[in-house]
């Protein structure tokens, strides 16, 4: 459910329907946070079901178990997933890219939208290639791409 079907789910008026939408849309534009949950992943030596390693700060380098159910999203061609400060997504039966999950612009999540083959900010939509460079502005910077490396059912990201 998006905000605005929750908040018009709400049943508010006109007035205080519009006085919400934009307290909630300028908040969603702050860094501190996301309207995308993270996963519990471990930041750094630890390890949870279907992930070892690093997925946050300067020194990304993480496995994932890709027969975890917990990593189910990524079993079919499209499918994407947060860990810590990166996004994973499937381009094809073997393929991944993994890229800075916050948008360069203002720090929104972004997601991956695989019959467009980008990344998309739904804040202010910016549009990232699947190497992180820039398509669409407002956003000026590249995500950071990250190196992937499938072995049998185990995918390696790192910087």
């Amino acid at each position: 459910m998006t905000r605005l079907e929750f908040l018009k789910s709400l049943d508010l008026s006109g007035a205080a329907l519009f006085s919400v939408l934009a307290t909630c849309t300028l908040e969603s534009c702050s860094s501190k946070g996301s309207d995308t949950p993270t996963p519990n992943n471990p930041s750094g030596g630890s390890s949870t079901a279907g992930f070892t390693g690093t997925a946050t700060g300067n020194n990304i380098d993480f496995t994932i178990d890709l027969t975890n159910s917990a990593n189910s999203s990524l079993a079919s061609v499209g499918g994407a997933r947060v860990f810590g400060d990166v996004i994973v997504a499937r381009t094809g039966a073997n393929t991944f890219v993994a890229v800075s999950k916050a948008c360069t612009h203002q720090g929104t999540t972004v997601e991956y939208r695989h019959a467009q083959g980008h990344f998309f900010c739904p804040n202010h939509g910016s549009i990232f290639g699947l190497n992180g460079s820039v398509i669409r502005d407002p956003a000026t910077q590249p995500l950071k791409a990250f190196s992937t490396t499938l072995n049998g059912n185990n995918l390696r990201v790192f910087a």
